[in-house]
């Protein structure tokens, strides 16, 4: 096991910035943004907002998390999965169909979550929830990035 999968962030949040990527503060002070491991969001803006929204009653300002660091992107951000109440705030856009699986980086950074995410997905789709709702979705042209 790589010893960043073991790395856990105590953090407040300070704001949402879109529906995969938060500002969260650390007990030193400091200031982040984390883009959320294992997730994606189709380009439609629709569906942007849609995932913004639920990602801010989520997750409102001054909520307590816990940010399993998984990696950095390429602007510096911390890429991780955000934990409120020892659940998955990743996981749980998935399995209210407001997201999709990231499958490069579900494997990369979400290696031991993965089923749970692509069995979240997989539910979600049958059940026509969120974006599965009219079961046409399509990402770019069927390519899960």
């Amino acid at each position: 096991m790589d010893l960043t999968q073991l790395m856990l962030i105590l953090a407040t949040v300070v704001g949402v910035v879109d529906g995969e990527t938060i500002k969260a503060k650390n007990n030193h002070g400091e200031t982040a943004t984390v883009k959320l491991a294992c997730i994606d969001i189709p380009a439609q803006k629709y569906r942007r907002d849609a995932a913004t929204q639920r990602l801010k009653q989520l997750l409102v300002q001054n909520s307590p998390v816990v940010i399993r660091f998984a990696d950095t992107s390429k602007n510096d951000q911390i890429v991780g999965e955000v934990f409120l109440n020892n659940q998955s705030i990743n996981l749980q856009l998935v399995k209210e169909g407001k997201v999709v699986v990231h499958k490069a980086s579900v494997e990369k950074d979400c290696y031991e979550s993965r089923t749970q995410y692509l069995v979240a997905e997989a539910n979600a789709k049958q059940r026509g929830l969120g974006l599965w709702e009219k079961s046409r979705y399509v990402m770019d042209g069927n390519k899960n990035k």
